[in-house]
């Protein structure tokens, strides 16, 4: 037997959650031995929610901070992070996605240190290695490569909205389906036990303590960004995606690049999740009622999105990354309404 050929895994060096933890920026800073030019990447929202208390941090620490606020994530914006480069020795994104995924490309493509700081527990791009950004009017999703350090400061995390809590809920719970796609025939040259292992577990932790998590308590918020985190781990071990990201996925992209006004992503992801284990023979109901403890979506009307459309992401999903097999390009029309169908999803 042939064996795998080498290569490298590159993980954050830090992981620090819990409430009040901005606090220890410039001790974890002082840690990595990061040089002390910084620039903070937020948009207006987070920079009143913590940005504004993190320059403070870092500045007070030593730090001399620039200030970008941007308005989306697009080539554009990018280009206006990656022109500080030649000022900064390390990045720092603060947001729920979009100004992580401009520092995180940024300090990427110009080989600068990258520190990720989430307000808002609504998908695991926050510890991963790709970005999505916006070219020529569609998203794209970048290689990049994951984090030094992320910084969860879980009390500030917990007051974001709960509809963002619930995204995140279906972002990791969809790794399950996710792994199982990973398992078709034709997946198997790129398989890692490990990082399927790790992916499933994030899930797993995450539907078994629900409870917790639809309380709203800061335990519950704790435990959806560990496992956001370790999902973003499991990609960077696996060195790809599909650990987090099969015809669940691409369900969702289809509904991106497609839809005027779709919704969150780990809505989408969860909704679609709950489709494709029924395609798998699996337990999607445990799905949905993991969703619905969370109030997250569960059919098209909740998604807020015509299910004539919704079916469509389904049928089409294979035109998204038609390299990647899942179990909806291996189903037929006539099966991907049944379970359309079945499960609420539409109708």
């Amino acid at each position: 037997m042939r064996s795998k050929p080498a290569r490298s895994m590159i993980l954050p060096r830090m992981v620090v959650t819990g409430p009040g933890v901005l606090e220890q920026l410039p001790a974890i800073i002082a840690e990595l031995d990061i040089p002390e030019r910084g620039l903070i990447v937020c948009d207006n929202n987070t920079l009143q929610i913590a940005g504004n208390q993190v320059i403070e941090y870092l500045v007070a620490g030593g730090h001399p901070m620039e200030k970008i606020v941007i308005e989306g994530a697009n080539i554009e914006e990018l280009d206006r992070v990656e022109a500080y480069s030649d000022k900064i020795d390390f990045l720092v994104g603060l947001g729920g996605g979009r100004p992580i995924d401009l520092a995180k490309q940024a300090g990427f493509n110009k080989d600068i240190p990258f520190i990720s700081i989430p307000t808002a527990a609504s998908h695991d791009g926050f510890g991963s290695a790709r970005a999505s950004i916006r070219q020529d009017g569609r998203k794209t999703s970048m290689q990049a490569i994951p984090p030094i350090a992320v910084v969860a400061d879980t009390s500030i995390i917990s007051k974001a909205p709960r509809r963002l809590l619930g995204a995140g809920v279906g972002d990791i719970i969809s790794n399950q389906t996710a792994v199982l796609d990973w398992k078709l025939s034709e997946q198997k040259a790129d398989y890692s036990e490990y990082a399927a292992a790790l992916s499933e577990m994030a899930a797993q932790l995450v539907e078994d303590g629900i409870d917790k998590v639809a309380n709203g308590s800061e335990e519950g918020v704790r435990l959806v960004v560990k496992a956001l985190i370790s999902s973003g781990v499991a990609m960077s071990i696996a060195g790809t995606s599909r650990p987090a990201s099969g015809g669940e996925h691409k369900f969702s992209h289809w509904l991106d690049s497609n839809c005027d006004t779709p919704a969150l992503h780990g809505e989408q992801c969860g909704l679609g999740s709950i489709v494709t284990m029924y395609l798998h023979g699996g337990n999607w109901e445990k799905i949905r009622d993991t969703l619905k403890a969370v109030n997250a979506p569960v059919n098209s009307k909740d998604l807020g999105i015509d299910e004539g459309i919704v079916l469509n992401a389904f049928l089409n999903s294979k035109e998204i990354r038609p390299q990647r097999v899942t179990i909806l390009d291996k189903s037929n029309q006539k099966q991907i309404e049944e379970a359309a169908l079945a499960t609420g999803v539409i109708g």
